[in-house]
C-alpha cells in the first residue's frame, strides 16, 4: 500500500514531469517559430538583394555598388515594383488629352523643375504621373539616388525615399523609339534636360520612379523617355549634382538633399 508520503511524491514526479514536458514543447515551438522567421527572413534578405542589385548596379547580370567593378549604373526601380500581371491596383483610367502636351511642375526645396510631356507620344505615362500628382503622391518625397559615373542622373518619385517603392501597378514602355536607334554598343544618348522612367529591368515594369539627366548619358534604349526640363530646373538638378554623392560615393543619396515638396500636372 501507497503511504501518503510516497504519494505525494509521486504527485511531486508527476508534475515536475509535466512542467518538463510543457517547458520543452514551448522550446520546441520557440525553435519552429525561429526556424520559420528565419526562413523568411532570408526570403526578404534575398528579395532585398535583388532590389538593392536592381537599384544600384547592372551590368547584364547585377551588381551592387558596394565595391562591385565594372560595368554601367543603370537607373532601376526595386524590384518590388509589381510585375504587371502582378498590380496590387489597376492602372488609372486614360484620361488625358492625347493631341495635349502637359507641364509637370516639380517644386523642390532646391529649386522649382518643369517638365513638359507629350502625352501623344506617352499617353499612359503621363496620364500615370497626373493621376499621381493630383493624388498628391510625390509631395514631401525626397530624390533618394544621384549617379556621378557612368550616368548622369538624379532619381525620384518613390514616396519611400529608398528606390523600393511603388504606387501599386505598372505601366507599359512608351517612345523607346524617341532618341533613335541604338549603336553598336546597345545603347542611345539621352540628352541633358531628358526625363524618363526607371524600371526594374524587365519590359513594362515602370511604377512611379523617373529619373532626371543632367548631363548626356548613354543607355540602353529600355527606359521610357517622356519629358524635358526647362533651363532653370536643369540648372538645380546640375547644382545638385555638382554637390556630389553622400559619403562621396559616385552612387547613392544626393549630399545636397533633395525633396519634392509639391508636384502638379496640367495641361498646356
Amino acid at each position: 500500500m501507497v503511504s501518503s508520503d510516497q504519494r505525494r511524491r509521486q504527485l511531486a514526479r508527476e508534475k515536475y514531469v509535466r512542467q518538463q514536458q510543457r517547458r520543452e514543447e514551448k522550446r520546441r515551438k520557440a525553435r519552429r517559430r525561429n526556424t520559420v522567421v528565419a526562413s523568411a527572413l532570408a526570403v526578404v534578405l534575398a528579395a532585398g538583394g535583388a532590389v538593392y542589385a536592381s537599384v544600384k548596379l547592372t551590368d547584364d547580370g547585377t551588381k551592387g555598388s558596394d565595391g562591385a567593378a565594372g560595368g554601367t549604373p543603370t537607373p532601376g526601380a526595386s524590384s518590388s515594383t509589381p510585375a504587371p500581371s502582378r498590380s496590387a491596383n489597376p492602372e488609372p483610367e486614360l484620361t488625358v488629352d492625347r493631341n495635349a502636351s502637359y507641364d509637370m511642375v516639380l517644386r523642390t526645396n532646391e529649386g522649382a523643375v518643369t517638365i513638359t510631356m507629350d502625352a501623344a507620344k506617352t499617353p499612359r505615362t503621363v496620364n500615370s504621373f497626373k493621376h499621381l500628382a493630383d493624388k498628391k503622391y510625390f509631395d514631401g518625397t525626397k530624390c533618394h539616388r544621384l549617379t556621378t559615373q557612368g550616368i548622369y542622373v538624379l532619381q525620384c518619385g518613390d514616396p519611400q525615399g529608398t528606390g523600393t517603392g511603388g504606387p501599386g501597378y505598372t505601366i507599359p514602355d512608351e517612345n523607346l523609339d524617341g532618341l533613335g536607334k541604338a549603336g553598336a554598343d546597345g545603347t542611345v544618348t539621352f540628352p541633358a534636360g531628358s526625363v524618363a522612367m526607371a524600371n526594374t529591368g524587365q519590359p513594362g515594369s515602370g511604377g512611379s520612379q523617373f529619373f532626371l539627366v543632367y548631363k548626356d548619358t548613354k543607355l540602353p534604349p529600355t527606359y521610357t523617355p517622356f519629358g524635358k526640363i526647362d533651363a532653370a530646373g536643369l540648372k538645380a538638378v546640375q547644382d545638385v549634382a555638382a554637390a556630389g554623392v553622400a559619403g562621396g560615393a559616385t552612387d547613392g543619396a544626393p549630399k545636397k538633399a533633395v525633396t519634392i515638396e509639391k508636384a502638379t500636372v496640367t495641361k498646356k
